[in-house]
């Protein structure tokens, strides 16, 4: 119990830490047009799209903002983003193992991380 209240407070703080950096240059939005397309022919960045348009395009479309914060402006951490979707907070709803995969929450990690990456991001 004590190992999880203090996995609690190292998270807050990690999480305020991220709330409190600066976002980047421009709005929440990043819809300026892509340099060049995201290639979907390794099968783990096409699972990884699938995956997110499943599950988290709703709220961030494209990586952008929508009903959640744009993911595509914020130089998150992998592990970071794994740990959101897993255990929500505000707004967002935690993605149990049963209705995200371990293996698909890496995929759509790696999309995303792709998807910022592309020139023009």
């Amino acid at each position: 119990m004590r190992a999880r209240r203090l996995m609690f407070c190292v998270m807050s703080v990690v999480t305020l830490i991220f709330a409190l950096m600066p976002a980047g240059c421009g709005s929440d939005r990043r819809d300026e047009p892509f340099t060049q397309p995201l290639s979907v022919s390794d099968p783990k960045v096409a699972l990884g799209q699938r995956v997110f348009m499943r599950n988290c395009n709703e709220c961030h479309p494209g990586g952008s903002a929508g009903v959640g914060p744009s993911l595509n402006n914020k130089n998150l951490f992998a592990w970071y983003i794994k740990f959101r979707v897993r255990h929500g907070g505000g707004g967002m709803p935690a993605f149990s193992a049963d209705r995200l995969t371990d293996s698909q929450l890496d995929a759509a990690t790696d999309y995303l991380l792709q998807l910022r990456a592309l020139p023009g991001r």
